[in-house]
């Protein structure tokens, strides 16, 4: 999709987890669109790499912070106000990913996943909401594993069925405030995450099972994310958008069975 250099000008754009992937790619779309981005990421070398790439100048303000913890939210909030007084889009992105079979699911494990999927989404969305304009627009980043169950997937997934649910929460909630909140469910997208949570040999059954042949790249959500925060999507609003090439709802040729 070619970027339209005046549909978030003057507007003001969070992406949390900004540093990598989806995040990385959506705030570079917004930029290259007019926005002014502020990014968060829990590593400091990695934002800061992420800055010198981004290259925007006083457009882009980076926070480091973890989503998961709420003295960190309370000064990205801060920050903000001082710099820029209101939010006109958020990007909910920051995530991390567990695959496990449920028995060898320990406690600390279920809480570090829920804590940032879940704990940091809603806690993100909390400590924005005094400074979201009139017709602002919230993005949550969910998951395809929400459509279809995908084996050691229990706690990963069920974090992002539930962030998927507060997406339709809010966008009632925050209807009388014209603020739209919406979801996107990507499936396999070529992010750090991906290479980190599926192996070599594996890459070429997770491509066979896609009806588009390839796994998604960081673009074509950014992409989405771009259409679901601006104007041109000014009447969608408690839906979730499933970026996955068709994993979720289409079997390739090759897979047909009779």
């Amino acid at each position: 999709m070619t970027a339209n250099t005046h549909r978030f000008e003057d507007k003001i754009a969070l992406i949390t987890g900004g540093t990598s992937g989806m995040g990385l790619a959506t705030a570079r779309r917004l930029l290259a669109e007019g926005a002014h981005v502020v990014i968060t990421g829990r590593d400091k070398a990695r934002l800061e790499t992420a800055v010198e790439g981004l290259a925007a100048g006083d457009r882009l303000l980076a926070v480091a912070g973890d989503a998961a913890n709420l003295g960190d939210l309370d000064a990205l909030a801060a920050a903000i106000r001082e710099r820029h007084g209101r939010l006109d889009v958020v990007f909910a992105n920051a995530g991390v990913a567990s695959f496990q079979p449920i028995a060898d699911v320990t406690e600390d494990e279920f809480d570090r996943v829920v804590g940032i999927n879940l704990k940091g989404v809603y806690f993100t969305v909390q400590k924005m909401l005094p400074l979201l304009s009139g017709h602002a627009s919230i993005v949550i980043n969910a998951s395809w594993t929400l459509h279809r169950g995908l084996p050691g997937a229990s706690v990963y997934a069920l974090t992002k069925a539930a962030v998927h649910n507060l997406a339709h929460t809010l966008a009632a909630e925050l209807a009388p405030r014209r603020v739209r909140v919406n979801s996107v469910s990507p499936g396999y997208i070529e992010t750090p995450m991906f290479h980190a949570n599926v192996s070599a040999e594996a890459q070429a059954a997770v491509v066979a099972d896609i009806a588009a042949g390839r796994v998604g790249t960081a673009d074509d959500v950014a992409d989405v994310v771009a259409f679901l925060a601006s104007a041109e999507a000014s009447y969608v609003n408690g839906q979730d958008v499933i970026i996955d090439g068709g994993l979720v709802a289409a079997i390739p040729q090759a897979d047909r069975v009779g």
